[in-house]
């Protein structure tokens, strides 16, 4: 009896709200390659190529964490090449390539093909957001219940993370990408739509970004500035 009691209440933690997400919902998850002395250039030129590679793969493993439970289908883009065996479980993550000359085209041909593949809500977001939680995406994926679109701004002027229901060619061209003007050219083509706007938040490009956050202090033992 006992051991039925114990499963019942495995089973009331594990309670999963339906309405947030279903098999029609996929999330894109854009990252790189994790090696060291690629990516993170503008933080590595403070902190160094060593401490650079350790904070993306921590934030690597965040992403890991508040994405593989998410009742959603989920397809990680990879920059350079699939790894079949690394902290993305295959059970849980279907892996791709990123294709395209920028990131406007590449981050387009992943919305495309998802609604091709007759997925009905489509997010992405990148692989460095500290601040980003499991709660927060199942919240994105609800608040296109009603709307068309969903932003999350990033502090930097550009977004964390862009969801919609219907594929939108102009959100991906004209935009100067890495630039504080992303957020507001991707917010002037979406003025005519229903939208919902998240909570700003702040991803990782800077030795400023992260310098007063305790997570990162392991990291940063060696920066004396």
């Amino acid at each position: 009896m006992a051991i039925l009691q114990n499963n019942k209440a495995e089973r009331d933690e594990k309670v999963i709200d339906f309405t947030l997400a279903n098999s029609n919902n996929l999330l894109l998850i854009f990252t790189r390659n994790p090696e060291i002395g690629k990516g993170k250039r503008r933080l590595a030129a403070t902190v160094g190529d060593q401490a650079a590679f350790d904070i993306y793969k921590f934030l690597l493993d965040h992403t890991v964490a508040i994405t593989k439970n998410l009742y959603a289908e989920k397809e990680v883009y990879y920059s350079e090449e699939i790894w079949e065996n690394d902290i993305w479980d295959n059970q849980k993550f279907g892996k791709k390539i990123q294709v395209g000359e920028d990131l406007g085209v590449r981050m387009a041909n992943a919305f495309q093909e998802g609604f091709q593949n007759e997925y009905q809500k489509i997010i992405i977001i990148g692989s460095d957001m500290l601040d980003l939680s499991q709660e927060d995406l199942e919240n994105a994926f609800k608040s296109l219940e009603k709307n068309d679109f969903v932003v999350g701004p990033a502090e930097d002027g550009g977004y964390y993370l862009l969801g919609m229901k219907q594929f939108m060619p102009a959100l991906f061209k004209n935009k100067a990408w890495g630039t504080e003007t992303v957020l507001k050219d991707t917010l002037a083509d979406l003025e005519n739509k229903t939208t919902a706007l998240l909570e700003t938040k702040n991803d990782v490009d800077y030795y400023e970004d992260i310098k007063d956050i305790d997570a990162f202090k392991p990291f940063l033992k060696h920066i004396k500035l």
